[in-house]
């Protein structure tokens, strides 16, 4: 087998499950932040069991993320050292912030947060799960950084006499246009998957909660010891509190999803047309656009559906609307989208080079001697990877509003095995909407790991044999799945329990003088 391919497959398993928890950790912790600024506030005990309750889920989250996501940082040097060493200089500096400052900010934090209930002052532990948040999402800005030089090499030069990519011009990184905008619709992405699983966790536990007590009480078999008066109350009290909570983290994340629904169409709008000008190949594979269209006053047509041939050269069938891909690229009505027959030639030419990006003449030269003989990724892989991110992403939208109307005036969701589906379709589609935007955003770069500068082929690392990464496939496969298991056996676990009971939390206060730690 290819070593390349192998290579690829390892890295794509291992990354796609890895994401899966991140979106999730970067919104969820500002929930749960929320939520305990809203007890500190009022004293609300709604707001401490939620609190401790997403906060669980929370935790079982980051722990799984951090574990997968140490894996990642091995792979550079394992199956990718070549890719390491031409651009580690550039790629390995927003990693080593992101684990110096983001990742020892969240984990200091999150341990505070841990063991200070009962030993911090309210404020003071409030404020350590904001810097968590904050901590966890100023990640996000290194790794981004680092992946959108990827997409759009700026900042660095070539060096000929260590044949390395060196940085330049740490700034550029930082600011490049793609990671400009790849960060706020990510943020927006995760916001949407995070208040996904509050909503469906919350409108499932709503939907058992719609049963009176009292129906409950002749429902199991107590006949010869009724409960009493005021055992009734306790549990119509109970009832009525777990009611409150749930209400209030259901409606607040639909809330936000239809928030981040609007955020993503925004800043999705605007990385099309980033995407658009840096990288126009992957523009024209998302819409299996294969000849250009407009700049004549016609206008490009989006691509509802496109089949073409297995080689990907032409289409052979296509439902289209009018123009819309040229607002959508270019932000006019009737401008110019390149086609993937042209940008083929182009590259052909040596018409793809960026005459003011160093890198890329640098290793215009070394690009036939690589192989490099299209430009052009799997045209069926990026086009609906783009359109189920879209798809599923909105479609958990849909289901948001739907929750809210069940929960208008007081009202609760059904009890009924469809509403438990539509829960579930709510918390993974924004999940898998994810993986698939990351899909097409790594497959549709290729042949590429350094958009123009370094083909797929030439960054695998060349002592690594075949065999050897296909045992490491098997084995990464075989302990991800123990982690899934893990993973899905301890959410559900907790989720079945619902919110928990709290006494009241005698947590000192900020006027004492005397801050005592107990172990």
């Amino acid at each position: 087998m290819d070593p390349v391919t192998i290579a690829r497959w390892q890295f794509g398993i291992t990354t796609v499950y890895h994401w899966f928890f991140v979106p999730i950790t970067l919104a969820l912790s500002f929930i749960v932040a929320i939520f305990q600024t809203l007890w500190v506030r009022s004293g609300n005990d709604k707001y401490l069991r939620l609190t401790k309750f997403y906060g669980k889920l929370f935790l079982i989250n980051f722990a799984m993320g951090v574990v997968t996501g140490i894996v990642q940082e091995f792979q550079f040097g394992m199956n990718w050292s070549e890719y390491s060493r031409f651009v580690g200089d550039i790629f390995g500096a927003p990693l080593a912030l992101e684990a110096l400052l983001a990742f020892f900010m969240e984990s200091v934090f999150l341990g505070l947060w841990i063991f200070g209930w009962d030993r911090l002052p309210q404020k003071i532990h409030a404020a350590c799960i904001w810097m968590v948040a904050i901590g966890t999402n100023l990640s996000a800005i290194f790794i981004l950084a680092a992946n959108s030089f990827m997409q759009n090499p700026q900042g660095g030069v070539y060096n000929p006499v260590t044949d390395r990519a060196e940085m330049a011009d740490f700034g550029a990184v930082l600011t490049n246009p793609v990671m400009l905008w790849a960060l706020p619709h990510t943020l927006m992405a995760s916001w949407l998957t995070a208040s996904a699983l509050v909503a469906a966790v919350s409108g499932w536990h709503l939907s058992k909660l719609n049963r009176k007590p009292s129906d409950e009480a002749e429902s199991s078999k107590a006949e010869p010891d009724a409960a009493s008066d005021e055992e009734a109350a306790k549990r119509t009290e109970k009832h009525d509190n777990s009611v409150a909570a749930h209400r209030f983290a259901a409606t607040f994340a639909a809330i936000a999803m239809l928030v981040s629904g609007v955020g993503l169409t925004l800043t999705g709008d605007e990385s099309g047309k980033v995407m658009t000008e840096v990288q126009p190949m992957k523009m024209a594979a998302a819409e299996a656009l294969y000849e250009t269209a407009g700049g004549d006053g016609t206008g490009a047509p989006f691509s509802i559906l496109t089949i073409g041939t297995l080689d990907g050269s032409r289409p052979l069938f296509a439902i289209e609307v009018p123009n819309l891909l040229s607002f959508l690229a270019t932000g006019t009505w009737d401008g110019k989208v390149q086609g993937i027959n042209e940008l083929k030639e182009a590259h052909a030419q040596g018409q793809l080079v960026d005459p003011d990006n160093t890198l890329q003449q640098a290793y215009a030269e070394h690009m036939k001697a690589w192989g490099v003989d299209t430009v052009t990724p799997i045209i069926p892989v990026t086009y609906w990877s783009f359109r189920l991110m879209i798809g599923l992403g909105m479609a958990a939208v849909g289901v948001a509003v739907l929750l809210l109307w069940f929960l208008r005036k007081g009202k609760l969701p059904p009890n009924h095995i469809i509403w438990t589906l539509l829960m579930i379709a709510m918390t993974l589609g924004p999940l898998f909407a994810n993986s698939f935007g990351w899909i097409f955003t790594e497959m549709g770069r290729q042949p590429w790991l350094v958009s123009g500068v370094l083909p797929t082929m030439a960054g695998i690392s060349p002592g690594v044999t075949a065999t050897e990464m296909l045992i490491s496939v098997i084995g990464y496969t075989l302990v991800y799945g123990a982690l899934a298991v893990v993973e899905v056996g301890l959410m559900l676990k907790y989720i079945k329990l619902g919110l928990p009971e709290v006494e009241p939390v005698q947590q000192i206060t900020d006027d004492d003088d005397v801050l005592s730690f107990a172990y």
